[in-house]
């Protein structure tokens, strides 16, 4: 009798205090990332690091501990017991009340729970970080995940997002920003990553010849455009290259209009191009509306060789740079097609689009006078996403916008494939694009889709019937995985056609390279009558 009592008595008492149950506290981040993948001993064994290297398996951030003093904050959380904890999947394994567990959200680092009694998960739980093997059998694998907040309709618009989770997200590339200023670049929390890990370079205001505060005044049409590649607010808005280092230029004079702004530009272009800039990005066009009339151009000089922007901008291009240009404007007025230095061929040339995908009307037309699809290609250009001087985010309307977007995505692909140029990477984005085959005067090309350039270009993720290549891009050696017994040829083009190499392997699995020039090939595997053709990036 006494021990029924003391059982009633403890299932009193569990209902009193409620329901006692264990969950998986997911996290938002860890601490020190990148530095720690940087110098991984710090959080590996050798002998771990050497087996890793010897399975081409990278160090990322699963490999960094769960941030300790989220795990000490959720220990002193009330009625509530750390029982276990995962840095694979960044989570805590606790146990407590079940309305303490739900109070856990309200902590700033908690992203997700996950209860081990399923039926008490609201909706199907779907963690933050993949399964490792369903990431393997993909081959593809999350390292940068961004929130993009605002920004993400525009990002998502391009499949720009694909570029960053396979962490291309601009680092070690150089972006030049031709505008007209950029005040609370040097102040706003929106550019404080940019500021913190030393990204602005330099700059300088070619309109007053003034280096101090160099751009950091003036219009702040110049700091939206920027926002577009450089900016980040976590959780309200990210750039589409977060990473790369940039150099911010005043070329346009918001007091005047004509040609004197055209040659500021070409004056900064040629000061871009004695830095290293790899990306030009230009969210200015010239045509008519000169202080002067006599200085106007006809929509006869679009032509790309008649505007002193756009002969600098074809040099620029020679150079080696690759030039984003806003498409301009005028689709509603009386000029109605694109703007100089967006009808230059050595230009990069975008429209806007809204976030359907349809022709924004104020976007600039095409052709170009001598009759080339401009503009090249389309992104978000109505309402799209941008960061204000005073910090805010908000909505913009113009080409000057759908350009930084598509310039940042462009840097990004080009740190994938640094060995390509600056006319493959341009043609690769246009063959990728959704009206390639039968482009339209409003949208040219149509919209890129740079997931789709990523993978047509990495052979290692194609896997073939019987077939698997690797690496790509490739430096020297090219391997070849083949089940089956049968002889492979092997066939390699430029990409106008020109056959450099044939092989046959039957006892190997390796080709040497270390003949051909950098730059893109096809390769063309054939066993009995199986043709396959692919891309390889040759560095």
């Amino acid at each position: 009798m006494k021990n029924i009592i003391t059982l009633f008595i403890v299932l009193c008492v569990q209902l009193c205090i409620g329901q006692t149950e264990d969950a998986w506290i997911y996290l938002t981040d860890k601490e020190d990332v990148a530095s720690s993948i940087a110098n991984p001993i710090s959080i590996l064994t050798q002998k771990s690091i050497d087996r890793k290297a010897r399975h081409n398996i990278i160090i990322d951030e699963k490999d960094v501990p769960v941030n300790e003093n989220y795990i000490d904050q959720l220990k002193n959380a009330n009625g509530i017991t750390v029982l276990a904890k995962s840095k694979w999947f960044n989570c805590v394994y606790v146990r407590g009340d079940k309305a303490n567990v739900d109070d856990l959200l309200n902590l700033s680092f908690v992203s997700a729970i996950e209860f081990a009694d399923r039926s008490l998960n609201t909706k199907r739980f779907r963690p933050l970080h993949k399964d490792s093997f369903a990431e393997r059998n993909n081959k593809f694998e999350v390292k940068t995940s961004f929130d993009y907040g605002n920004a993400t309709e525009q990002i998502e618009q391009l499949n720009a997002e694909y570029l960053h989770q396979i962490d291309y997200t601009g680092t070690g590339m150089t972006i030049a920003v031709m505008d007209s200023g950029f005040p609370g670049v040097n102040t706003i929390d929106g550019f404080k990553r940019a500021r913190d890990n030393g990204r602005i370079l330099d700059g300088y205001d070619f309109v007053r010849r003034d280096d101090n505060e160099f751009a950091f005044s003036g219009s702040s049409h110049g700091t939206q455009t920027f926002s577009d590649i450089a900016g980040f607010i976590d959780g309200q808005f990210v750039g589409t290259a977060p990473d790369a280092n940039y150099y911010l230029f005043i070329t346009e004079d918001v007091a005047t209009e004509g040609p004197k702004e055209e040659s500021l530009w070409v004056e900064a272009a040629e000061r871009a191009d004695s830095l290293g800039v790899d990306v030009i990005n230009t969210s200015l066009g010239y045509s008519n509306g000169f202080d002067n009339p006599a200085y106007e151009y006809t929509t006869s000089d679009m032509d790309g060789q008649t505007t002193f922007i756009s002969r600098g901008a074809n040099i620029a291009f020679e150079k080696g740079m690759l030039l984003v240009s806003s498409a301009g404007n005028t689709g509603s007025s009386s000029w109605g097609i694109i703007t100089s230095p967006g009808d230059a061929p050595g230009v990069l040339t975008v429209g806007a689009i809204n976030a359907l995908g349809n022709y924004a009307s104020f976007s600039s037309r095409g052709p170009t006078a001598d009759n080339r699809v401009k503009p090249d290609v389309v992104a978000r250009g109505q309402s799209a996403a941008v960061i204000r001087s005073d910090n805010s985010v908000s909505v913009s309307n113009g080409t000057s916008f759908s350009s930084p977007i598509m310039a940042g995505a462009v840097a990004c692909l080009w740190q994938a494939f640094p060995s390509m140029t600056n006319v493959e990477i341009m043609q690769l984005i246009r063959e990728s694009s959704s009206l390639y085959a039968n482009p339209t005067n409003q949208l040219g090309y149509g919209i890129p889709n740079f997931k789709s350039i990523v993978q047509s270009l990495s052979v290692n993720d194609n896997v073939l019937e019987d077939i698997r290549v690797y690496p790509n891009p490739v430096s020297n050696k090219l391997f070849f995985d083949v089940s089956s017994a049968k002889p492979l040829k092997i066939r390699i083009f430029t990409t106008e056609g020109k056959l450099v190499k044939t092989e046959v392997l039957e006892k190997t699995n390796t080709i040497l390279l270390d003949n051909l020039a950098n730059g893109l090939y096809l390769l063309e595997l054939v066993i009995d009558n199986s043709i396959n053709t692919l891309k390889i990036s040759k560095y």
